[in-house]
């Protein structure tokens, strides 16, 4: 500390998110003091209010189904709802893994520092805590201060009618009616999880497709799994209006010019995140930002030197993995190690509804765009002993080929488990893997993973269950 008081760090971070807290401790693992500033909870929304406890909530609904479905296995049973239980347990596993957090701060000798930072420039912070007000500097200093849920020009969430994510993960009762704005993931996830509790889902989205970022093959199994599970999709359409009417909402939808009127008890908007870039001193640096977003350059540099940005704060895609590999990425940059730049199209996106949906790589119409000659592998699940024994046989793994080359381009899967098998397609990519190493692995059996190896195979004209 100097004679001002002022505290020095090497590095200070902004955000205990999963970018700022990973990015810590691989701070503190190539030697250099940190200092990590969060406002409110260790683990960021991911942790707290996303990633996490709605996981736990979806295998809630999952486990439900399974019940339900157990005379197709000679298990009879009568399953009952306990949402203030099920709601409970998604927080304190939430309330677990931010202890965790707190527990690894220590453990790698981070000083956490609870308030919230401006930029001063001239690479000092400024943070209001409880006791007034601490000035730290560093020559590097990294926002990770995430995300939260953007409203529309004409339609804001309430916490009451109207719920972001937050309101939707803690329901004190099951909505009868439910309208989801926005189809991509979180939109399907809490479609997927209320439809399975009882609620009459209706799903609205502007763009043609649900999932409008996956491969439009995709996107088509999905929305036709949503309506056998009851759930109502309406595409290419916007909400005009959402009004209260006495307990619940009115809402006016308009395709194609053609509006429309429907009631809804509660409504959950779910049409993308903004950066948390307000009340962070900007003004006082070169930071810019654009559409809500902090730019930076390819090493994660904002336009203040010495100030860099990661995770949602940074841009798309917003993902949990993404900003802790950018925070593991920039600290070893900044220890002097070799400058690896991160490649989004690696970067696999899952959605855990009913159907699970993952994605690595191009999507076949990205593909053709790019003037890709390409070959394309599908392999139904139908044809996959493991799905048929577990009673889940619906399902696709669609997989790209550089027809030349043999290169990896994409992986596209919907079906039980297969945000658990994504990762092999994406070390398949990062490895730069061609179609012969793929077919020449042994893929073990039983497994859902021979779905994979057959969708090789089917690209190259040599499955062989189907």
């Amino acid at each position: 500390m100097s004679a001002s008081g002022t505290r020095s760090f090497d590095v200070i971070i902004i955000g205990g998110g999963p970018g700022g807290y990973v990015a810590a401790i691989r701070a503190s693992q190539l030697g250099m003091t940190v200092a990590l500033v969060e406002r409110e909870h260790l683990g960021g929304v991911c942790l707290n209010w996303g990633c996490i406890p709605t996981k736990a909530l979806l295998h809630a609904a999952d486990l439900l189904r399974e019940i339900r479905h157990g005379a197709d296995f000679g298990i009879q049973a009568d399953p009952k709802v306990d949402l203030a239980a099920m709601v409970k347990r998604s927080r304190d596993v939430a309330g677990q893994l931010s202890k965790g957090v707190g527990g690894l701060m220590r453990k790698h000798k981070v000083t956490v520092i609870e308030g919230s930072a401006r930029l001063a420039g001239g690479g000092q912070v400024k943070v209001r805590t409880g006791d007034g007000e601490q000035i730290l500097e560093s020559d590097s200093i990294v926002l990770a201060t995430g995300a939260r849920a953007r409203n529309l020009p004409h339609i804001s969430a309430d916490g009451e009618l109207i719920w972001t994510a937050r309101e939707a993960m803690v329901p004190k009762s099951i909505p009868k009616r439910l309208l989801v704005i926005g189809a991509g993931a979180i939109g399907i996830e809490f479609a997927s999880f209320y439809a399975a509790l009882g609620s009459k889902v209706t799903v609205v989205e502007v763009l043609p497709h649900v999932l409008p970022v996956e491969d439009d093959e995709i996107s088509a199994l999905m929305a036709e799994a949503l309506v056998k599970d009851g759930i109502e999709v309406r595409c290419g359409t916007s909400v005009a209006a959402l009004a209260p009417q006495g307990k619940g909402l009115v809402a006016t939808f308009d395709k194609n010019g053609e509006s429309s009127d429907a009631e809804f008890d509660r409504a959950i908007l779910a049409v993308g995140v903004t950066g948390n870039v307000e009340d962070l001193g900007l003004e006082n640096t070169a930071v810019s930002t654009d559409r809500g977003f902090v730019e930076t350059d390819a090493h994660l540099e904002t336009g203040e030197p010495g100030v860099y940005a990661i995770g949602d704060v940074a841009g798309p895609p917003c993902l949990a993995h993404k900003a802790s590999h950018e925070g593991v990425l920039l600290m070893e940059y900044l220890a002097g190690g070799e400058a690896h730049v991160l490649a989004k199209e690696r970067i696999p996106g899952c959605t855990y509804a009913h159907p699970q949906v993952a994605s690595v790589g191009l999507t076949e119409r990205a593909a053709k765009e790019r003037g890709r000659e390409i070959r394309i592998g599908r392999f139904p699940l139908f044809g996959n002993g493991k799905a048929l024994a577990i009673g889940q046989p619906e399902g696709l793994v669609k997989t790209l080929f550089d027809a030349q080359t043999g290169e990896l381009l994409g992986a596209h899967l919907i079906g039980a488990g297969v945000t658990e098998l994504i990762q092999g397609f994406t070390v398949a990519m990062g490895l730069e893997t061609t179609e012969a190493e793929l077919i020449n692995t042994v893929f073990p059996h039983p497994t859902v993973s021979e779905a994979m190896h057959e969708s090789v195979l089917a690209a190259y004209e040599r499955v062989l269950h189907i």
